[in-house]
């Protein structure tokens, strides 16, 4: 499917730069873009080898790995906003604090073994000035290139180790530390910048961005977008479904909410619109798709690698736990854009007008290789970075089978700069993370946040839960989305597993849900207002919009958390496919409820059938799901017989070009 001529990729790249804080760089760097390629093909190459051979350790490739990602965040991104268009070269303040972000980092590698030794004999006072420069370089990096979010959060959580002993309440108060000692602890110990989330990055997430890079270099967007029209375009409201469909394949290999939403929706929304869906429905539906790309396996915006090493479970065992929640998820917003169309009226595109499935895999189906073989290659027991490299090799060679992706050795070069940019706001976002999960560490403020939770729920579980929830969302809003599941299972997880007992795992995927739908959750919906600028729609709108239809991950987790059984813990065959049978039903029930039609438009009292039959449809129980399809079966039933309130005036039947 061809599109349109039209300004779509300077429409693109405008709604980046007001959304999405990583697009705001410079573009014009005059001679220290050789500087910028010879770092970012440096780090990538460096990746690759350490991804092979494995031979650094942590502390070390840690250090090379945030060191220059700093040194290249200072020479590409500005100080402020929208000063990237203005420039022309890199000023000389931003070189000095390139070079003195690389010295500070590498001087853990440089001093290495005498750093070993300082922390039982004590630190030089030229150590402390190293780290204290280093921990505000680091907050004004993911400034430039994350925004103020969770620079914020991580100075109140510096402040809070400092200031602790002048809080007044018992619950939160603590002795206080003095300022070198928290400088150090942050810089040179394994439980601060350079604790488990940035080790993560530095072994796994990489490789796993830059096998993103390779992929998208082989055009394999547009082979999601065509393969996904060809599935889903010929049925009821099928541009809204193909939309869904193709955010969910984009998610499987993006770690962002916003990207992902620009990227697909920059073709897919005004394809929406045209077909009938109005603007607002058409930017969140992309909106909550893209998000939920996040909890697609098998990289879940690259959080799995991080939530792996915290539950201490394989990453296949993540992947599996993920999946049935992924397919609810999707199946949700593809049964509520199901029943959108139908309340409007709007027919799927005709079969001439679609790309065929047949001869788009017998052209383009070698695409997915290098995702089976990752998927593969993982379950056959194997570590992600053996996987990672398998995919990255499998993306080179077939890059090759076309004209239009085959490498030239500055296209080499190039596509291993790419994977450095890609990752420099997750780089810098996660060792910011890391800075607040060094606080939690030194401060008790786990246990101190658990004590809170219980004393607010009175220790009943599902008021800790939906306190939880909110702490998660508030915790979540504006954060990618590894630093979000870093400063979510930092601060609420440990609440739920030590007081409640529960499983580590549903817990895990409870706080990363709950800080993934901050994307879509009014008011700092930023996937919602991506999708909305493309639509040109209210905002607002789109947000709330988006959280009807993402639903599932409101309702979902309270569910895996009682019944872990759709995260495949202690699973058994016949209760798991009853289970998801009944909870794909539910998600019907409750998706025919948020839209407001069945058969037919549902009056208020069906619609709060129809949600309660869901919920008790969702919940794996073979009482509940009875009742719950009782309900379920009245309504319809009731429809059937009174079928009034008809439906839409087939807007949407005007053929589209594709």
């Amino acid at each position: 499917m061809e599109r349109e001529p039209n300004n779509t990729e300077a429409m693109t790249k405008d709604i980046l730069e007001k959304y999405d804080r990583e697009s705001q760089f410079r573009s014009k760097i005059g001679r220290w873009k050789w500087i910028v390629t010879f770092l970012g093909v440096s780090l990538t190459v460096f990746h690759l080898y350490v991804g092979y051979f494995g031979t650094i350790p942590s502390q070390k490739q840690g250090a090379i790995h945030l060191g220059t990602a700093l040194g290249i965040i200072f020479l590409l991104f500005p100080a402020k906003k929208g000063m990237h268009l203005k420039q022309r070269t890199v000023p000389w303040y931003d070189v000095i604090l390139s070079f003195t972000a690389m010295y500070v980092t590498y001087h853990k590698v440089i001093f290495y073994e005498p750093i070993l030794r300082s922390r039982i004999s004590g630190y030089e006072t030229f150590d402390i000035i190293i780290a204290i420069i280093g921990v505000l370089l680091l907050l004004e990096a993911t400034r430039r290139t994350v925004g103020l979010p969770i620079v914020i959060v991580a100075s109140v959580a510096i402040l809070y180790t400092i200031f602790g002993n002048f809080i007044p309440t018992k619950v939160l108060s603590h002795p206080g530390w003095a300022v070198d000692r928290i400088a150090t602890n942050l810089w040179y110990s394994e439980s601060g910048v350079f604790g488990t989330p940035i080790q993560i990055s530095s072994k796994f997430i990489y490789l796993f961005l830059f096998f993103g890079v390779m992929l998208v270099h082989t055009k394999i967007g547009k082979f999601f977008n065509d393969l996904a029209f060809s599935l889903t375009g010929r049925f009821t409201g099928g541009t809204a479904k193909a939309a869904v469909t193709a955010s969910a394949l984009q998610g499987m290999v993006s770690g962002s909410s916003v990207g992902n939403t620009v990227a697909s929706g920059s073709f897919t929304i005004p394809m929406m619109k045209k077909a009938g869906f109005k603007p607002e429905f058409a930017a969140s539906t992309e909106a909550a798709a893209s998000t939920g790309g996040q909890i697609m396996p098998p990289l879940m915006g690259a959080a799995a690698f991080i939530m792996m090493e915290y539950v201490g479970v394989g990453f296949s065992t993540i992947m599996l736990a993920a999946l049935i929640p992924a397919i609810l998820y999707f199946s949700g917003i593809l049964i509520g854009t199901h029943f959108e169309a139908k309340k409007l009226g709007i027919v799927g595109l005709p079969k001439s007008e679609l790309p065929s499935f047949k001869k788009l895999m017998l052209r383009n189906g070698y695409m997915l290789l290098p995702l089976f073989l990752i998927v593969g290659t993982i379950m056959a027991g194997n570590t992600p970075q053996r996987a990672a490299i398998m995919g990255i090799a499998t993306a080179f060679v077939i890059s090759f089978f076309r004209k239009e992706s085959r490498l030239s050795f500055w296209g080499i070069i190039n596509v291993l700069e790419q994977g450095a940019r890609t990752a420099l706001p997750v780089i810098a976002a996660v060792a910011t993370a890391g800075i607040i999960a060094g606080v939690v560490s030194i401060t008790g403020l786990g246990a101190k946040f658990a004590a809170g939770i219980i004393a607010l729920s009175g220790g009943i579980l599902p008021f800790a839960l939906v306190l939880t929830m909110i702490a998660c969302i508030i915790l979540g809003m504006g954060l990618p989305t590894t630093a979000n599941y870093v400063v979510t299972a930092t601060v609420a997880a440990p609440a739920l597993i030590n007081t409640f007992g529960l499983e580590a795992i549903a817990v895990h995927m409870f706080v990363f849900y709950f800080g993934i739908v901050a994307d879509i959750t009014p008011p700092v919906c930023l996937a919602a207002y991506a999708g909305a600028g493309i639509a040109r729609a209210n905002p607002f709108k789109t947000g709330v919009t988006a959280v009807k239809l993402a639903i599932a991950a409101f309702i979902i987790p309270y569910i895996f958390i009682n019944s872990p059984i759709l995260l495949m813990v202690d699973v058994t065959t016949v209760p798991l496919i009853i289970a998801v049978v009944t909870a794909l039903l539910g998600m019907t029930a409750i998706s025919s409820s948020m839209i407001g039609f069945f058969t037919r438009r549902s009056t208020i009292i069906e619609r709060m059938i129809l949600f309660a039959g869901g919920l008790l449809m969702i919940d794996p129980g073979i009482y509940t799901n009875l009742i719950g399809l009782v309900m379920m079966i009245a309504i319809w039933m009731v429809q059937k017989r009174t079928p009034h309130s008809g439906e839409g005036s087939n807007t949407g039947k005007a053929s589209l070009q594709a």
